[in-house]
């Protein structure tokens, strides 16, 4: 071998006994960074370098230099956000895709990773019960989904109007309304804002108690919209859990014309089990849906699904033809349904996650997290100190934590919120997040992870009561001029 091959294969031989030994170690090492950012930044933000270096030492330089500074969400005790880890299957077909290295913008730069796109999105549409024929894109995830298909709402909805939106923009354009609940996920926001709409356009109704939006506040907002509409309801919302009532809303919203989008970055996975499918009963009614692959699938990032009812408007609003690249294949070309054109092939993960797990791994999966997602809310719930905000409805629920201090105000019960979760977080046996939820803090237990265990349960829930007994047994703590998490781990 030459020097160049020798060191391409040290290189990749460091990178998987590093990748093995962090894997190894995930059910013993603390879940939060054991770094401040101040230190990270010693370590990593060196002077570039004028010569070059070995592939081998500059590889040996990261794994030592980021240590200390990795979260362990690829485990099973990180309950933070909705973030799931990656099955081994999906991990290593992600090591395959790096090192296969294809353009996957077309079937002529990319023939097997556009077929493996085309075989995994009809397994996905048969999981999730959605209509075949409907056209889909693999992008980066969620986000980047809500802006294919919402691109594809805007084409479809000016087009019946008489504007070409792609060819005029949207100045001069008949307006769009967006209508959603209170409760909808601030992906939707960003997506709404880099296509051009502008967040006045959104109009947030009045939620229900649960997160979900009632009839009679849709038919109120659609009857007089007096102007093409996009309603966009929740499977799963990001703090509760609930999910709207698709069987009733999506044909009231088809009485006016309007487009139903469907933000299902972890809920749409119901449809999946059997046990929860009931959830999103009648959802494949809707125009579009947006899912990720990187939560409740366990692919690794950078993988997220947008589904579109009407194909020729999702087509229309994404693709850009050019001189250099040949059209009109045998086989789907990505880049005509996608926002870009050079593209990781990101479906090779999601194929081999699919493969794994099998029609049935997938609704265990999906009921599996959904049963330690209860079990953990109800576990902490039970303690003393503790408070159950909303019962853990899908994979997603809500504690808070109460001031012992006698004649503690609300905004005491916050502060003691907050302090408990960075000191179960500073603990390092269990990762969790706050949220802001009907003016209260809490702390949102999500689980979405393929290795969170029965025993992970237990050790959180136990993890939480020894923090919580260890906090309250300080008078005063929660008042405490406490320094974000970062800094504490100094």
């Amino acid at each position: 071998m030459t020097q160049i091959d020798s060191q391409f294969r040290r290189s990749l031989e460091i990178a998987l006994g590093s990748a093995l030994e962090y894997l190894q170690g995930l059910d013993s090492a603390a879940v939060a960074a054991r770094l401040d950012t101040v230190t990270l930044r010693r370590q990593i933000a060196k002077p570039l370098n004028s010569a070059a270096m070995p592939a081998e030492r500059v590889i040996e330089d990261l794994i030592d230099d980021v240590a200390g500074g990795l979260i362990g969400s690829a485990g099973g005790r990180f309950f933070a956000w909705v973030m799931g880890g990656s099955l081994p299957s999906a991990l290593a077909a992600e090591w395959l895709t790096v090192a296969w290295d294809q353009n996957a913008a077309q079937s002529t730069s990319a023939p097997a990773a556009s077929i493996v796109e085309e075989t995994a999105a009809g397994w996905l549409k048969d999981l999730l019960r959605l209509p075949q024929e409907a056209s889909f894109a693999f992008v980066t995830g969620c986000q980047m989904a809500h802006v294919v298909c919402l691109a594809s709402a805007r084409h479809a909805l000016l087009e019946q109007r008489g504007w070409d939106v792609e060819a005029r923009g949207l100045y001069g354009a008949p307006p769009i309304r967006i209508l959603t609940s209170d409760a909808h996920h601030r992906s939707v926001e960003r997506a709404v804002k880099l296509l051009g709409f502008g967040l006045q356009q959104i109009e947030s109704l009045p939620d229900e108690t649960d997160g979900t939006l009632s009839a009679d506040t849709l038919q109120q907002a659609l009857h007089s919209a007096g102007a093409p509409a996009i309603v966009i309801l929740g499977a799963g919302d990001i703090n509760t859990g609930a999910f709207d009532c698709f069987e009733t809303l999506i044909p009231l919203a088809k009485r006016y014309r309007a487009w139903v989008h469907v933000d299902g970055a972890f809920g749409l996975w119901a449809a999946a089990s059997p046990r929860h499918r009931d959830l999103v009963k009648g959802v494949e009614r809707a125009d579009s849906w947006a899912t990720d692959g990187h939560k409740m699938l366990n692919v690794p990032y950078d993988s997220g699904y947008a589904f579109v009812r009407d194909a020729a408007a999702h087509r229309a609003a994404m693709f850009q033809p050019a001189s250099y690249i040949p059209t009109g294949n045998s086989v789907r070309d990505p880049f005509e349904w996608n926002p870009e054109w050079s593209r990781r092939a990101r479906g090779f993960a999601t194929y081999a996650a699919l493969r794994e797990l099998g029609r049935e791994g997938v609704a265990e999966l999906v009921d599996r997290c959904c049963a330690h997602a209860e079990a953990i809310v109800n576990g902490i719930a039970r303690l003393e100190g503790s408070q159950l905000l909303s019962p853990a409805r899908f994979n997603q629920g809500l504690v808070r934590f109460i001031d012992p201090t006698p004649h503690a105000s609300e905004e005491d019960h916050d502060r003691f919120t907050d302090a408990m979760i960075e000191a179960i977080d500073r603990d390092g046996e269990a990762f969790f997040g706050g949220t802001t939820w009907r003016g209260r803090r809490a702390m949102r237990v999500s689980v979405c992870n393929w290795q969170t265990s029965d025993r992970d349960v237990r050790r959180t829930v136990e993890a939480v009561a020894r923090c919580l007994k260890a906090f309250v047994q300080r008078p005063g703590a929660a008042h405490e001029d406490r320094s974000p998490l970062s800094d504490a781990l100094k």
